[in-house]
């Protein structure tokens, strides 16, 4: 059993037994200490528990004060994090930044809003049925990316409003050694960014300032539409290992690389939306006639059995075209904000600047 990790990556690792240890960390269990699950005295439930007592669902989430960063999770390794329920309510969506640390470093990996880590950018639920992301009615986040660490692994969840939030979350672990003698741990990676508008002629970057040896696994993207007429003319691009002026991969439209066709338009039907197990067009929001005036629209690939491996550096970006008379593309000024997955060697690397909530607002 030693020599078995306890990673599943297929329904056939279920047939194999290892040494791996299963915990779990919860406001009911803040540490997630065998036998400590459910043992709180105080906590969000209390009152509702005052006739029953201890063990009856006295802590089941945490306050988040205004301006105020929560320790979701302090796990000590080796391990992984192998799953991620999360919910708090809808307004909450894009004014909570998650943060994720490993292995003692002070910059964090993944720095994203709670409500884009989950496909869920325009604080507005959208069914996603995917294999490492799941939201489920109404407003169940999960994640199933696998996140290694060697020495530790730290969560945080910093609230930007003005005012307490109540958050419920569950994040999944186990503790065990990572892979076999000589093997490099790929340590999992989150970035955010938005362009709003997207200057003429520019194209919206994705990621950039990566360097090291990695693979990319996943996009998705939040795109608000502020012109009429078709938007997802632009290709993706993957720049890798010193590619400069042109990139080693080149996409041929934005609804191409995210696995549709003909402008994701189904004849007497429209925008039609759709979500897979690694790709999808999971959310289309239309004008309501008033004050929701613009066409937003939510989509993602994930690159699970396809990763886009890189040696040294990688950067992606993608274009914002329409069509304008004559024929011809017209470039766009959209509202791109786009969150990137990817793995590396490096517990962190270089981005933007930390979001605020005028950045993060959706308008």
């Amino acid at each position: 059993m030693s020599g078995n990790s306890g990673l599943v990556s297929g329904l056939g690792d279920l047939a194999h037994l290892s040494g791996a240890v299963t915990r779990s960390i919860s406001a009911e269990n803040p540490t997630g200490e065998k036998g400590r699950g459910g043992a709180a005295t105080e906590g969000t439930g209390a009152r509702a528990a005052r006739d029953l007592g201890l063990g009856w669902k006295v802590s089941p989430s945490i306050r988040i004060g205004a301006g105020e960063t929560a320790s979701l999770a302090e796990i000590d390794g080796p391990g992984a994090i192998q799953h991620i329920w999360l919910t708090t309510h809808v307004s909450n969506w894009r004014r909570l930044l998650l943060r994720f640390y490993w292995d003692d470093d002070t910059r964090p990996a993944v720095e994203v809003p709670v409500g884009d880590f989950f496909g869920q950018g325009w604080g507005k639920f959208a069914q996603l049925s995917s294999m490492p992301v799941a939201v489920n009615p109404n407003g169940g986040f999960n994640s199933y990316w696998t996140m290694p660490f060697l020495n530790n692994a730290r969560v945080t969840l910093e609230n930007l409003a003005d005012e307490d939030v109540i958050v419920y979350y569950q994040v999944d672990y186990t503790l065990t050694e990572l892979g076999a003698q000589g093997d490099q741990v790929a340590y999992f990676h989150s970035q955010w960014r938005r362009s709003n508008p997207l200057p003429s002629k520019d194209v919206h970057t994705i990621l950039d300032g990566v360097t090291g040896a990695g693979h990319y696994v996943g996009t998705y993207l939040a795109w608000g539409v502020n012109s009429v007429g078709w938007w997802g003319e632009g290709e993706l691009k993957f720049f890798l290992d010193g590619d400069e002026e042109f990139p080693t991969i080149c996409g041929t439209g934005t609804e191409d690389y995210f696995g549709g066709a003909w402008n994701f338009d189904v004849p007497g039907q429209g925008y039609t939306a759709f979500s897979t197990p690694f790709l999808g067009l999971h959310q289309i929001i239309a004008p309501d006639g008033l004050y929701q005036s613009q066409q937003r629209f939510g989509m993602y690939r994930w690159h699970v059995l396809d990763p886009i491996r890189f040696a040294s550096d990688l950067k992606v970006t993608v274009q914002a075209l329409g069509w304008r008379s004559g024929g011809r593309y017209l470039p766009l000024q959209d509202d791109i904000a786009s969150t990137a997955f990817w793995y590396s060697g490096e517990t962190s690397h270089s981005g933007p600047a930390t979001p605020d909530l005028d950045t993060l607002e959706i308008c």
